[in-house]
C-alpha cells in the first residue's frame, strides 16, 4: 500500500479531533450562538476585510492552505474567509479536499463572530442607572446651599481686629463663636482645636485656617462639632474629648458660679455629665459617639440652651448640677472607704438590699460595664454607677431597657427564655417568704408577664418585645427589684396601664425620682440643723467652703419651694483618677 493511501485516514482522524475540541470550546460556541442568532435576525453579515490584528498568522494562512497546515497552526486565529455563497456547505469531513474547504468555511465563520463580538465591546454604552440616583448618603451631613466662606471668614476677622494683636484668649472666644454663627458654649471647642490650649490664645491666620477647613468639609453642626472635639485621624468621640468641653461650661456658665471655686467637685460633676451624654446619646453602646449618633440626639440642641438658660437645674437631661447631686450622694452612702469604687456588698445595700443578689451578680460580671480593672478587682466606679442608677429609676428608656435585658440574658443569645425568667424569680419568691408574703407560682406570674409583654414569638422575648411593651419597668422589677414589685403589686391595674399608654410625658420617672430624692435630701439636713447648732463650728476652713458652696446652691432650686438651707455634707477630699473607659 503507497504510503499517501495509508497517511490519508491518520491525517483525517487529527484533523476531526481537532475539530471536535476546536468546537467544545466555550468561546467557540458562544460565536456559533452568535451567528444563529444574527441569522435568525435576518442581520447582514459582512464576512469580507477580516482583520485578526495578528500579522504573523495573515502571512502564514495566505502562504499555506493546506488543511493539515491550518489546523495545526493557532485555531484561535481567525483563517481568510470565502465569500459568502460558500456558508452553505456541508460540514463533515469525508475526504482532505473537503477538509480543507469546510475549515476555510469555519474559519470564515470564526472571524466574523470574533470581530462582532470585540466591535460589540467597544461600542459606547449609555451611562448606567446609578449615574441618575441622587446621593443620599452624607456622613459629614447634608450639604446646604452654597456657603459664602470669604464672607464668613472677613466676619471672623473684623472680630479678631477688635482683640490686641488679633490674637484671642478663652475668654474672648465666645465673641469668635458668635461671629462663626455657633452656639456660645462652642467657644472652648473652638479655641482648643486651633491649637489656643498650647500657647493660652489663638492668632486670627490659625483659627481662619482652621474654621475654614472645617466649612469645606463638614456641613451641619453634629459633623462640626465632632470635628472641634475630636482626636486627630479619628471620626467620633470618646469620653475625654468631653472633658475640656465640660471644664469650659463650669468654669464660665453663670448657673455653676458657686462650683467655680470648689475644684474638687469638678471632676465629678464632669464625669456624671460625661456619662448621661453617653447613656442617652451613645446608642450603640460602642463607646464612641459617631456624627449619626449625635445628630439623632438632641445634645447640641441642650448645649445652645446653655446660653439662654441662665438656671443649670432647668437643664435636665444633661447637665442639671441638683440631678449631679443626687447621684453623687447616693454614691457617698454606698462607698463606705469614699475609694469612688464600690463592691457587690456595698451594691447590695441600695434601697435598703431590694436589688436580688442574682441580679447585683450580673452587673457586676460586666454585662453592662466597661472598667476592665475595676471587674477584675470585683468592683464597678463612679462611672458605672450613674448608668445603674439612672437605669434602675427609670426603665421605660431604650438605654434602661437594653441595660436590664443584657443582665437578664443569661447566655447572650438575644432573647429570655423562660429558664432565664424562673432563675431570677426564685430569688425574688424567696424574699417574699421570708417576709411571709406568699408568692405567685412561677407559672402564673409567667402568665401574667407574657401577656403584658405579647411576644412576637412562643416561648421567648426579645429586646423588640420589651421595646414595644409599655410597662417595661412593672416587668423587671417583676424579676429583680422587690420593694417596687409590692407597690406594683397594691396599685390598681388599670391606673398602670393609663400611665404606661401616656406616649408623651412631660417629666420622665428619672427625673421624678431625682427631684424627690433631692426634696428628702433638703428635709433631712434642714431637720439636722435644727439640733446640731455647734457642727459648722467644729468645721475647718475647707469643710466652711464645701458647706457655703452647698448652700448657695440650695438657694436656687427650681422645682420645689422648700427650705434654702442644706446642712454640710463631709465630702472628703479624694483625688478622682476615673480613666473613663
Amino acid at each position: 500500500m503507497s504510503p499517501g493511501k495509508v497517511l490519508q485516514p491518520a491525517v483525517k482522524m487529527k484533523v476531526d479531533e481537532l475539530f471536535l475540541y476546536w468546537l467544545s470550546q466555550p468561546a467557540t460556541q458562544l460565536i456559533l450562538k452568535d451567528c444563529l442568532r444574527r441569522i435568525k435576525n435576518k442581520e447582514e453579515k459582512e464576512f469580507g476585510n477580516t482583520d485578526s490584528g495578528n500579522s504573523k498568522n495573515k502571512n502564514f494562512t495566505s502562504k499555506n492552505s493546506n488543511s493539515k497546515q491550518c489546523i495545526l497552526g493557532d485555531t484561535r486565529l481567525p483563517l481568510l474567509s470565502l465569500s459568502p455563497p460558500q456558508l452553505s456547505t456541508a460540514l463533515p469531513l469525508v475526504t482532505p479536499a473537503r477538509s480543507r474547504h469546510i475549515s476555510n468555511v469555519r474559519a470564515t465563520h470564526r472571524s466574523s463572530g470574533t470581530k462582532e463580538v470585540q466591535t460589540k465591546k467597544e461600542e459606547t454604552l449609555p451611562p448606567p442607572h446609578s449615574q441618575n440616583i441622587p446621593t443620599f448618603y452624607f456622613p459629614r451631613g447634608c450639604p446646604k446651599e452654597k456657603v459664602n466662606i470669604d464672607a464668613v471668614i472677613a466676619k471672623i476677622e473684623k472680630t479678631f481686629s477688635e482683640f490686641p494683636n488679633e490674637r484671642a484668649t478663652l475668654e474672648d472666644m465666645g465673641k469668635v463663636a458668635k461671629a462663626c454663627e455657633c452656639p456660645l458654649y462652642w467657644k472652648g471647642p473652638l479655641f482648643y482645636c486651633a491649637g489656643g490650649e498650647r500657647t493660652g490664645y489663638v492668632s486670627v491666620h490659625k483659627f481662619v485656617a482652621m474654621w475654614r477647613k472645617v466649612l469645606q468639609t463638614c456641613y451641619d453642626d453634629a459633623a462640626k462639632f465632632v470635628h472641634l472635639l475630636m482626636n486627630p485621624g479619628c471620626n467620633y468621640l470618646v469620653q475625654e474629648d468631653f472633658i475640656p468641653f465640660l471644664q469650659d461650661v463650669v468654669n464660665s456658665h453663670p448657673g455653676l458660679l458657686f462650683l467655680k471655686e470648689a475644684s474638687e467637685f469638678h471632676s465629678r460633676y464632669i464625669t456624671t455629665v460625661i456619662q448621661r451624654i453617653f447613656y442617652t446619646v451613645n446608642r450603640s453602646w460602642s463607646g464612641k459617639i459617631t456624627c449619626n449618633e449625635l445628630r439623632k440626639s438632641n445634645f447640641l440642641q441642650n448645649v445652645a440652651l446653655l446660653e439662654e438658660e441662665a438656671d443649670i437645674n432647668q437643664l435636665t437631661e444633661y447637665f442639671s448640677y441638683e440631678h449631679f447631686y443626687v447621684i453623687y450622694c447616693k454614691f457617698w452612702e454606698l462607698d463606705t472607704d469614699h475609694d469612688l469604687y464600690i463592691d457587690r456588698k456595698d451594691l447590695a445595700r441600695h434601697n435598703d438590699s431590694a436589688i436580688s443578689n442574682r441580679m447585683i451578680e450580673r452587673i457586676f460580671s460586666g454585662a453592662v460595664t466597661r472598667g476592665r480593672k475595676a471587674q477584675k478587682d470585683g468592683k464597678i466606679s463612679y462611672a458605672d454607677f450613674v448608668w445603674f442608677l439612672i437605669s434602675e429609676e427609670d426603665k421605660k428608656t431604650p438605654t434602661s431597657i437594653e441595660y436590664w435585658f443584657r443582665c437578664m440574658d443569661l447566655d447572650g443569645d438575644g432573647a429570655l427564655s423562660m429558664y432565664e425568667l424562673e432563675y431570677f424569680y426564685e430569688e425574688q419568691c424567696q424574699k417574699l417568704e421570708n417576709m411571709a408574703v406568699e408568692p405567685l407560682p412561677f407559672e402564673d406570674c409567667l402568665c401574667q408577664m407574657l401577656d403584658l409583654v405579647k411576644p412576637q414569638h412562643e416561648g421567648k422575648i426579645t429586646l423588640q418585645d420589651l421595646k414595644r411593651c409599655k410597662l417595661t419597668n412593672v416587668f423587671f422589677d417583676t424579676f429583680f427589684n422587690i420593694e417596687k414589685y409590692l407597690d406594683h403589686e397594691h396599685k390598681d391595674h388599670f391606673s398602670m396601664l393609663r400611665d404606661g399608654e401616656g406616649e408623651s410625658q412631660e417629666v420622665s420617672d428619672w427625673e421624678k425620682y431625682a427631684a424627690e430624692e433631692y426634696d428628702i435630701l433638703v428635709a433631712e439636713e434642714a431637720a439636722s440643723e435644727q439640733w446640731n447648732d455647734g457642727y459648722e463650728a467644729e468645721l475647718s476652713p475647707v469643710d466652711h467652703q464645701k458647706a457655703s458652696v452647698l448652700k448657695y446652691q440650695m438657694e436656687k432650686r427650681p422645682f420645689f419651694e422648700m427650705p434654702s438651707h442644706l446642712a454640710d455634707v463631709d465630702l472628703d477630699e479624694y483625688g478622682y483618677d476615673e480613666d473613663f473607659e
